[in-house]
């Protein structure tokens, strides 16, 4: 960590004003700093936050230490400077003694129903085992465990919730007498209920969302990941499993049809929305700008996507969501206004983590 005063200036977010920024052995001041190097001029944001991350995963599961590096540095030179991992099959805690790369939260394993997963992504396991597990992988992450709620099953041919309703209710409780919060993998409708009924915190991809599934996550402050661009894929999945399971295919179809119009209910509602990428396994990292792209384009305001990426998102994580006097120095300077000019968020000026120019 450096002691020399860096200078940044100009419009600070997330209210704009325009300010002379300094950072001193990785934190914010606005008191002027003589002597200081001027850095840059431009568009100040708060260090983006990719809220739904798998960094240390691909198509076929845990990768070597290199490529987690690689991937955390895609994410980092595109601004994203928090992530939240939602299950991964590797051990990616040396990321957090690594000062060049993003700030990691960790989810521990996805925890599946035995056979009603993707291979060698999570820990796999039956009903009567499900709160050990649980137990098990919010020792073994930063706060957070990841559930499949739902996933095709080949006894109906089609979506259907991945643990009973006791199961579920149990497992939530110990998460939380751990100082755990909760998140789950739901593309159906059938698996929230239950899980809503647990006091889950979260809901990823959420793309079954009903009425009254949207009504109880505002009343509990629950929030939703919605993943667009993932969900996007569900055409792919259908015309890969219409043959063998017809009724599956059908319900993604209908999934695929109605995501907007969940989405926009939710946002309407007042629903906490985040960005995630869904970064590893199918889909790329360094590429959280593109998310927040496609949620505008599915109708959602600009300045409030922007919120969700970075301050707001900073603030449902634990981290500061502004750039206060002594915060941490974790933000990106980007030429143009970027509430305005959504494309300039691939193209950062400036990343600074730490209180370092890292990009």
């Amino acid at each position: 960590m450096t002691s020399t005063a860096l200078r940044f200036s100009g419009p600070v977010l997330p209210d704009g004003e325009v300010r002379e920024l300094f950072v001193v052995d990785g934190h914010v001041t606005y008191e002027r700093q003589p002597g200081a190097d001027t850095a840059a001029e431009g568009w100040i944001v708060p260090g983006l936050v990719d809220a739904h991350n798998h960094l240390g995963l691909e198509d076929g599961g845990a990768v070597d230490d290199a490529t987690i590096e690689a991937q955390a540095i895609a994410d980092r030179d595109t601004g994203v400077l928090l992530l939240r991992d939602c299950g991964s099959p590797a051990d990616t805690r040396w990321v957090h003694e690594r000062e060049d790369l993003p700030r990691l939260i960790r989810a521990g394993k996805h925890v599946a129903r035995t056979r009603r997963y993707l291979k060698d992504y999570g820990v796999e396991v039956e009903p009567d085992g499900l709160v050990d597990v649980v137990a098990e992988q919010a020792a073994a992450g930063d706060g957070w465990v990841k559930l499949v709620g739902d996933w095709i099953s080949r006894e109906t041919g089609d979506l259907a919730p991945s643990f009973p309703d006791d199961a579920v209710a149990a497992a939530i409780g110990t998460a939380h007498a751990l100082g755990a919060r909760v998140t789950a993998h739901c593309f159906g409708s059938d698996s929230i209920g239950p899980l809503l009924d647990a006091g889950i915190d979260c809901i990823e991809h959420g793309t079954g969302l009903r009425e009254e599934h949207i009504e109880q996550m505002v009343a509990g402050g629950v929030a939703l990941v919605p993943t667009v661009q993932q969900t996007d894929k569900f055409t792919h999945y259908v015309e890969a499993g219409r043959d063998k399971f017809p009724a599956y295919a059908t319900t993604m179809e209908g999934l695929h049809r109605g995501r907007r119009d969940v989405l926009m209910a939710a946002y309407e509602a007042g629903v906490h929305l985040f960005v995630g990428s869904d970064g590893g396994g199918s889909a790329r990292h360094g590429c959280l700008h593109e998310e927040i792209h496609a949620m505008v384009a599915m109708g959602l305001p600009a300045d409030h996507v922007l919120g969700a990426a970075s301050w707001r998102g900073r603030a449902w994580l634990g981290h500061n969501p502004g750039l206060d006097e002594g915060d941490p120095a974790d933000f990106v300077v980007y030429p143009t206004n970027p509430v305005e000019d959504l494309t300039v968020l691939a193209r950062p000026s400036y990343v600074v983590l730490r209180g370092r120019v890292v990009g």
